[in-house]
């Protein structure tokens, strides 16, 4: 146990050193404006970041909204699961209803003679 909390310490100080010494590494051969450049990057990258993750939670609470809103107090996982089901039932019914209408006539009564229905 005391050893690896020695390597873990020996660990941890190699990288305080590194950052240490990379940070002066880079002050020195980094021009300037460079590292202005660089810097302006990454607030934009952490700005464009922060957008994406309120973008991505109100999308997310919307989308509970609205599915709380269509099916209630339903469980979305088991209308998920029984859709196909449904489905099939529905399209069932809907040849049925077209049966019973497919053999009537489609023109209307009330249709000008002269052949004009406006």
């Amino acid at each position: 146990m005391t050893r690896r909390l020695f390597w873990v310490g020996v660990g941890v100080g190699l990288a305080v050193v590194v950052i240490y010494k990379g940070r002066a590494w880079y002050t020195r051969v980094v021009p300037p404006q460079a590292a202005g450049a660089v810097d302006t990057a990454v607030s934009v990258s952490r700005g464009v970041r922060g957008f994406l993750a309120e973008f991505r939670a109100g999308r997310d609470e919307k989308e509970a909204e609205l599915w709380a809103a269509l099916v209630g107090d339903r469980d979305v996982d088991e209308l998920k699961a029984t859709a196909a089901a449904r489905r099939q039932r529905l399209s069932g019914q809907a040849r049925r209803q077209f049966a019973e209408w497919s053999d009537q006539p489609t023109d209307d009564p009330d249709d000008d003679p002269v052949g004009y229905s406006f």
